[in-house]
């Protein structure tokens, strides 16, 4: 076997093991604050508001953004867990923090308002942005 094949074939399954553990944690992330959101994004979603999928598209750019600067920052498994389930919590608490800032925003998007819930979802995003640039370094 040639050394390119080699260094495939062994870092090619640790490739999949460091991006699995990515996306479990995006998805944790992501239902963890289905659940304890009082805004219920997959009923509304499910009633056609497309106002509540930008709002819950925000919140799940919002986690994947940061949690993939993690994963390219993170030379071992338990770095990603480590770096990951901090982002996890981190952007969950400044999901509420913008939602409080922002007033009635949120209400106007739960309520249908397309507009705001684009505002929303691009704040969400913006401090992504910077807590992804924040775990860079």
């Amino acid at each position: 076997m040639t050394p390119e094949v080699q260094a495939f074939a062994t870092g090619f399954p640790l490739t999949l093991l460091h991006a699995g553990v990515t996306l479990l944690l995006l998805m944790l992330g992501a239902t963890l604050y289905t659940v304890l959101s009082p805004h219920k994004e997959f009923a509304a979603i499910d009633a056609g508001h497309s106002a509540a999928a930008i709002s819950l598209g925000g919140v799940v750019l919002g986690l994947a953004i940061p949690l993939a600067v993690a994963l390219s920052a993170s030379p071992s498994l338990l770095e990603i867990v480590l770096w990951g389930a901090s982002i996890v919590v981190v952007q969950l608490l400044v999901f509420v923090l913008i939602d409080k800032l922002l007033g009635g925003l949120p209400q106007r998007a739960r309520e249908g308002e397309v507009g705001a819930a684009a505002l929303l979802a691009s704040a969400r995003v913006s401090a992504a942005l910077i807590l992804a640039a924040a775990v860079a370094g």
